[in-house]
């Protein structure tokens, strides 16, 4: 079993829906990934989420974990809050996060459209790792 992480731009537009989905679904169906670990931060992670949701349906045998980067004030359903997040100083919790997400995971599915900021940063890591990157900014 593979596992993927998403990394996107905050204001990704709703036009990558459709993108995301169609990429998620040849991942499910053409490689062993079946396990996901998205964030809760932006519209990116929001859109994989719903997409995970909706194909969890068509395809029971996946798993996503919403990956928290701070403890939750309420239940959020899947969610995991990473070992040892909790004493990591608030500025820097997005980005230990990002980093536990990007260990775990064999692929990365993101949103880059401009080399600044933590999709960009951990876009570039996940290559450099050798990491297999589907960027479905490239494609809308």
């Amino acid at each position: 079993m593979e596992a993927c992480a998403f990394f996107g731009h905050r204001d990704c537009p709703e036009a990558a829906y459709p993108v995301l989905r169609e990429k998620l679904e040849e991942l499910i169906k053409n490689t062993d990934v079946s396990c996901f670990y998205v964030g809760n931060n932006g519209r990116f992670d929001s859109l994989a989420l719903k997409a995970l949701r909706e194909m969890q349906t068509e395809y029971p045998h996946i798993r996503y974990f919403v990956v928290l980067a701070y403890l939750p004030e309420e239940n959020i359903e899947n969610s995991i809050f990473p070992e040892g997040l909790e004493n990591v100083p608030k500025r820097f919790c997005i980005d230990k996060r990002n980093r536990w997400m990007l260990n775990k995971s064999d692929y990365v599915v993101s949103y880059v459209k401009r080399s600044s900021g933590g999709a960009a940063k951990f876009t570039d890591i996940a290559k450099k790792q050798n990491k297999k990157v589907i960027n479905i900014a490239e494609q809308i």
